[in-house]
């Protein structure tokens, strides 16, 4: 069993759509496929269902994808140590959210005309982590958003966010303006799994105890709203799909975009990062 092809297992079982992860990891859709095919005759059991609509994890699916993120995350952690060791340039910046922000690509810019002989290894991670992977050495710093718990972490504010609700666009409160977060009291929010951090869990859901279903991934979140019909929070101004709407949430604290690395790091590659950061994001032109 690779760790190309858990990472192939890994993207379909995200996207849960063959061509959207094939997208996703930069290759055709059939060499995919037969990878997939492969792992599943190797370990002698179905991973997906497929239908014309998509696929969807089975169980045995649903283990593998446990296992399969856990030791990916460990063989990049291990990459990592042994790079150091070797006495490598090198800095792992975790980034959760849209990579496309107009701030993350200047950022990135400006780091690469600084310091162009440094290896700049990117680890895009999903919703259950906002720290990136930071406090588990998997990266040694993270363009995140907070609240989370910040203890033994440096976080330093980049920008802050309005945030609205994302609906489906023929939902009945599609069409107001603005709301407050007592009129969606009544709906299904999605949840982060058990264990996530819970400062983050509580304000993606408003201050209170929600119920909904479970997901891990941006992708997941708007699929659940538009097959379920779940309402979640979104920081404003990202394009989505136009069977999904946005409304602003005048009563919400905005989403606050900030870099993070452990505290008291002394490593120069992280400082300057954590500087050209700040000039990044607060240029906006």
């Amino acid at each position: 069993m690779e760790l190309r092809t858990l990472r192939y297992f890994v993207a379909v079982a995200e996207e849960l759509h063959f061509g959207r992860a094939a997208t996703r990891l930069h290759m055709s859709q059939p060499p995919l496929s037969r990878a997939i095919k492969q792992l599943e005759a190797e370990l002698g059991a179905l991973l997906f269902t497929r239908s014309p609509a998509g696929v969807s994890l089975t169980p045995v699916g649903s283990v593998l994808l446990d296992e399969a993120r856990a030791l990916l995350d460990q063989a990049d952690h291990v990459r990592a140590r042994v790079s150091a060791a070797a006495g490598l340039a090198a800095l792992t910046v975790g980034i959760l959210g849209d990579s496309t922000d107009p701030g993350a690509t200047r950022l990135a810019a400006a780091y690469r005309r600084t310091h162009p002989t440094v290896d700049i290894r990117i680890r895009d991670t999903d919703l259950t982590d906002p720290t990136c992977g930071l406090r588990a050495g998997l990266v040694d710093v993270a363009l995140t958003r907070a609240p989370f718990d910040e203890t033994a972490l440096t976080v330093v504010e980049l920008r802050a966010d309005p945030v609205g609700v994302v609906l489906r666009a023929d939902d009945p409160l599609a069409d107001r303006g603005r709301l407050r977060l007592a009129d969606l009291g009544d709906r299904r929010w999605f949840q982060f799994p058990d264990g996530t951090d819970p400062l983050w869990q509580a304000y993606w859901n408003g201050g209170e105890r929600r119920e909904g279903p479970v997901v891990r991934v941006v992708h997941e979140c708007l699929q659940a709203v538009l097959w379920n019909g779940t309402v979640g929070l979104a920081p404003l101004g990202h394009d989505l799909p136009a069977e999904l709407a946005v409304v602003p949430l005048i009563d919400m604290p905005p989403s606050r975009v900030v870099a993070v690395c452990n505290e008291g790091d002394s490593n120069p590659l992280i400082r300057s990062f954590i500087e050209m950061a700040r000039a990044a994001y607060s240029d906006r032109h």
